[in-house]
């Protein structure tokens, strides 16, 4: 038994001091390819194996040959384990560079493809990840365009939609004050009509620019959905009747939230001028609310005839009207966007979609707690 301690103290002296070289070794190549790194791993595994040999075999008074034996055998398995380090080495390296290649492509504009062949569960993993990466700014790159092109849009329909107004404006103050009004009373009224379809266009400008910048400040308070749909039917009747539709809004449930009601009352009124302008006359125009697991739906159905499929992921984007023609019949079409953005600085989502005769716009909100 001491024979067999003293054995495996030699070894292990042995053993660690060829450990000890190693990881310094390890530490002065920590830059370097990871195949020097392996080549340096099988070295000092074989390294530390000769030590304790060489250590126990001076320690036993082996003969010259028996030594030299040994020293020959642990040299052939270090000439081996050094091949297939520098081989595992350089398969790993080359996988390397082929993803990094790869990586470099998408991050250029292009689209991750993972190279062909095997690969270690780690680079795998890489590759999955650089993959889920890619689509991530893939999406990101096509939102940005859309985005961009909504925003050259806008700007557009903003500068014909602001100029038509100005230069009547212009056009009566000059008739005004030439005194070439034949019913300067008429004029009045449709200066002050004029000025107030620009102030709310101004207003809603506002709006977005401060829901963009996230600049929106919300004051909640818990409030009941009935109260709100209510002030918002009452807000939008007469509109309603200038355009011969109904409005209903039977279906509410008087469910608690925590919004900011003023903010929520725009939402929905928004949403009701949207409908009411988009439904012929006679038609019906319902909002509802119910209250789904955690969440509260407030839904207002029009009889607008639908919405294209394709268009229906545009509905909210910034600027978008239904139409290309550059005085479509009211609006800047900035109310849903607005009514995106404010929705989702509630922790909630909007949403669209179509149902016979019409369409409905959803807005999902958190219920209140308690």
């Amino acid at each position: 038994m001491k024979d067999v301690l003293l054995i495996a103290g030699f070894a292990l002296a042995g053993a660690v001091c060829a450990g000890l070289a190693g990881a310094l070794v390890l530490r002065l190549v920590r830059h370097r390819s990871v195949a020097v790194s392996l080549a340096v791993v099988a070295a000092v595994t074989v390294t530390a194996m000769l030590a304790g040999t060489l250590a126990v075999a001076q320690a036993m008074f082996l003969s010259a040959h028996d030594l030299w034996v040994v020293t020959v055998v642990v040299a052939m398995a270090a000439l081996v384990s050094l091949g297939t380090a520098l081989v595992l080495g350089r398969w790993v390296v080359g996988r390397s560079r082929a993803l990094a290649r790869a990586a470099r492509d998408f991050g250029d504009g292009g689209r991750f493809s993972a190279p062909d062949g095997a690969a270690t569960a780690e680079l795998a993993a890489l590759s999955r990840e650089l993959a889920a990466t890619s689509a991530k700014l893939d999406a990101s790159r096509r939102r940005e365009r859309s985005l961009e092109a909504s925003r050259r849009e806008l700007v557009a329909w903003i500068s014909h939609d602001l100029r038509t107004p100005l230069a009547g404006l212009r056009a009566m103050a000059e008739a005004l004050e030439d005194g070439m009004a034949d019913d300067p009373a008429r004029y009045h009224r449709q200066i002050r009509t004029e000025v107030e379809r620009l102030t709310a266009m101004v207003t809603d400008l506002f709006e977005l620019s401060r829901i963009h910048a996230g600049a929106l400040i919300l004051s909640p308070s818990r409030m009941s959905v009935y109260d709100l749909v209510g002030d918002a039917l009452s807000g939008a009747d007469p509109l309603a009747r200038e355009h011969g539709v109904r409005l209903v809004g039977e279906e509410v449930a008087a469910v608690p939230v925590e919004v900011d009601g003023k903010e929520m009352t725009r939402v929905l009124a928004n949403l009701l001028v949207n409908a009411i302008r988009h439904t012929p006359a006679d038609g019906t125009v319902a909002v509802a609310a119910e209250h789904r697991e955690d969440a509260v739906v407030l839904s207002v159905t029009d009889g607008c005839g639908g919405i294209p499929d394709e268009d229906l992921t545009r509905v909210f984007d910034t600027g978008w009207r239904g139409t290309e023609a550059r005085t479509p019949p009211a609006g800047a079409g900035l109310g849903l966007a607005i009514v995106r953005g404010i929705v989702e600085a509630h922790a909630g989502r909007a949403e669209v979609r179509n149902v016979p005769g019409g369409c409905r716009f959803e807005v999902t909100l958190p219920a209140a707690a308690g």
